[in-house]
């Protein structure tokens, strides 16, 4: 049994994992606002780099941001986590400039299968995507339990 509570649990896997996330924080420069058990939110800015040839963000990058929000929700219970499936909607663009929020929430959990939805936002509380998320645990723990 863990010292910590679901809570501070959810928040230390959040961070560890952040740190070492080198796609989601260095790369695409996405912020971790908060990972609690079973709900995760990040941020993501979309940039020049990020653009495709209509001059809007392209979709593999707010997948990314959608699949990177999944993640951090699916391993809040410190249980080793990955996607089995997931499928997104598309249905309005982002633009440079747009500060894009995911917010993953747990739908259901049982044994070792979770299904998770996420929401992509843009400042304007927009509903740019919706992504569903379909996880399966494996062996292992994300950071060693307190006893």
């Amino acid at each position: 049994m863990s010292a910590r509570t679901p809570e501070q649990l959810a928040a230390a896997v959040g961070e560890a994992m952040f740190a070492v996330d080198a796609a989601s924080k260095d790369f695409l420069r996405m912020e971790l606002v908060e990972c609690r058990p079973g709900r995760a939110v990040m941020r993501m800015q979309v940039r020049e780099p990020m653009l495709n040839g209509h001059k809007i963000c392209h979709g593999g990058l707010i997948f990314t941001l959608a699949d990177s929000t999944f993640a951090f929700a699916c391993n809040s219970h410190n249980k080793v986590t990955v996607a089995a499936g997931c499928s997104i909607e598309f249905l309005k663009p982002a633009h440079l400039g747009d500060l894009l929020t995911c917010e993953g929430v747990e739908q259901v959990l049982q044994g070792r299968h979770g299904i998770y939805d996420m929401k992509v936002t843009n400042q304007r509380g927009e509903v740019v995507a919706v992504f569903r998320g379909k996880s399966a645990s494996i062996q292992g723990t994300v950071i060693p339990e307190e006893t």
